[in-house]
């Protein structure tokens, strides 16, 4: 009987990638005690584990990092010669947001309309059974894996913590490889075979703003008392111009993306902007997202319109994120961004900007060999060209990984297209982004090892 094929074998794994991505997205694994017991995430981390080693990965291993989280790592030693490659991705997610406003529990991994719907389902838990599905498939047609591997499956991602980037630096021979596939990214679009080659990095500040001993009764004070809020809100608004172009002072915000554009109308359907509503900022789309600045207000601390009082409010609170362009130190923008803050809150306010977590934007070098190999695997599996584009999120983990491992080839893939929504209400991932996206893998471990060889 002939061999299965690769393509075939992926397609047959699909149903059970489909039931361990619901096991997965089950652990309500956000890496925040404060909204979700630690135990979920601990138990998250033990079907990594598991799973890693069900596949025959031999040094499995849960990691307790300096925040206070666990990673989880696994190795298995390839035939001689072969390069080792690191595969990564993280466990951990977002909180669910409005929990109400989910078509389908956030929690229970629910098809609809074709789609697996779940927090977690793309980001990153799909990116997970991506590796889990390439090695399957490599196993049962090939019997063995053709490189040396190297898993490792980070357990606060999304709270920006950095466990694992302090973790690694201490241990700087733990996650050496010569190629480093981060599973946390994903195609321009459904069905286009991406490289992400671009990051920006990222920092978090909380401002506080306080103006008196106490609230005060706004019908005999208001006029004249300053008011907290009304302060902070001033100084956030300062943060843009009328067209929602950034006016921090020391931050370029006039650089341009030279690679694959992103159409307005395009961007406008996959973020779901309102007919009727401007897009903010000048210059392409593209440059916006990928070769520029940007501030957002993350949250703020004020009394809910539910409940409110006739109130002069006495403080206020903001939590504020830059997203740091390749080129720039996350350090010079966190400082431009809290100077600009501390001048622009109005009526001599108190104000105190504590600078939270941080990390450096990331640009990757497309000229070596593991490329080549991941072009020809997007190729066979996708029937297209590798396409090449850049992602205004931020991992910090690669900038620690490029630091450390200089010589190694990272590239960024994964199954978050722009339609799941990654971060927002209703989740999903397409099943045929995840099929194609393994089955990519598996021919690029194939690929790599071969032309390694030669």
């Amino acid at each position: 009987m002939p061999q299965q094929s690769l393509a075939d074998t992926v397609s047959t794994l699909m149903e059970r990638a489909r039931a361990d991505l619901a096991e997965l997205v089950a652990f309500p694994s956000v890496a925040d005690p404060r909204q979700f017991p630690v135990e979920e995430c601990e138990k998250a981390a033990r079907w990594v584990a598991d799973a890693f080693a069900a596949e025959g990965l031999t040094d499995v291993r849960i990691l307790d990092t300096p925040d206070g989280t666990q990673s989880v790592y696994a190795e298995l030693p390839g035939p001689a010669g072969a390069p080792t490659v690191l595969l990564y991705s993280h466990y951990d997610v977002q909180p669910p947001l409005d929990e109400a406003a989910w078509a389908s529990p956030a929690f229970e991994l629910t098809e609809r309309d074709g789609r697996w719907y779940g927090r977690g389902a793309a980001d990153c838990k799909g990116n997970i059974l991506m590796h889990l599905t390439a090695l399957r498939a490599l196993r049962a047609v090939d019997g063995s894996y053709p490189v040396s591997l190297k898993v490792i499956v980070e357990g606060s991602e999304e709270q920006g913590t950095g466990g694992l980037e302090r973790y690694a630096e201490a241990h700087p021979e733990l996650l050496a490889a010569d190629a480093i596939v981060i599973g946390d990214a994903g195609n321009f679009t459904a069905g286009l075979p991406t490289v992400t080659t671009s990051l920006r990095g990222m920092t978090v500040v909380e401002v506080s703003v306080r103006t008196l001993a106490g609230n005060l009764h706004s019908g005999a004070f208001g006029g004249a008392a300053p008011d907290a809020l009304q302060a902070l809100v001033r100084a956030l608004a300062s943060l843009h111009d009328e067209q929602g172009a950034l006016t921090v002072a020391g931050l370029a915000a006039d650089q341009e993306w030279p690679g694959v554009q992103y159409p307005e109308e395009q961007f406008r359907a996959d973020a779901g902007v309102l007919d009727g509503v401007r897009l903010v900022g000048t210059g392409s789309v593209a440059d916006r997202l990928w070769a520029r600045p940007a501030v957002t207000v993350l949250g703020i601390d004020a009394p809910p319109v539910i409940g409110a009082t006739s109130s002069v409010q006495a403080a206020a609170k903001a939590l504020v994120s830059l997203r740091v362009p390749p080129g720039v130190t996350t350090a010079a923008a966190q400082q431009a961004l809290v100077t600009h803050l501390e001048a622009a809150v109005p009526f001599g306010a108190r104000v105190s900007v504590e600078r939270l977590s941080s990390g450096e934007a990331f640009s990757a070098d497309t000229s070596g060999p593991a490329y080549e190999a991941m072009g020809a695997a997007m190729l066979e599996a996708f029937g297209k060209e590798m396409a090449s584009s850049g992602e205004g999120g931020s991992i910090p983990l690669c900038s620690t990984l490029r630091t450390l491992y200089p010589e190694a080839e990272i590239i960024l893939i994964g199954v978050e297209e722009p339609t799941t929504r990654i971060h927002a209400v209703n989740e999903s991932v397409d099943p045929r982004e995840l099929e194609l996206m393994a089955l990519t893998e598996a021919l690029f471990l194939r690929n790599y090892a071969e032309a390694r060889r030669g």
